[in-house]
């Protein structure tokens, strides 16, 4: 199945799920922008490539805020679900984890890497 025939509803639930299964706080607001950033990338993974110049502006018209805020915000997001989320499903994922004593992902990182995935479970469905 391709990425383009699941409805937008079903495809932020998927998502969700990852995203609280790293642990990222749903009471953030990186956390919305964060989900808005993944679904974008998994419809068009260009976006990744150039998260300054198409995703963030994106995600900042959407939710009507700034570049800058839509940038930090998804970083807060991303460290705390580093140092507080499951470190198996990081492991899984991404191939390590805070406790294996690396940094955290870049957020193009983060977000390439989970949107990756739904692309490839959505392919395999």
């Amino acid at each position: 199945m391709e990425i383009a025939a699941v409805k937008d509803c079903d495809l932020e639930k998927y998502i969700t799920e990852i995203m609280l299964d790293v642990g990222v706080p749903a009471h953030l607001k990186g956390y919305h922008y964060l989900r808005s950033a993944i679904l974008l990338s998994g419809r068009d993974m260009e976006v990744v490539t150039s998260v300054t110049k198409l995703l963030y502006p994106a995600i900042a018209r959407r939710f009507k805020t700034t570049d800058q805020k839509v940038e930090r915000a998804i970083r807060n997001a991303i460290e705390v679900s580093w140092n507080r989320g499951n470190t198996e499903t990081f492991e899984k994922m991404f191939g390590y984890s805070a406790s294996s004593g690396r940094t955290r992902p870049t957020n193009s990182e983060y977000i390439a890497r989970i949107a990756d995935k739904v692309r490839l479970d959505i392919k395999a469905m």
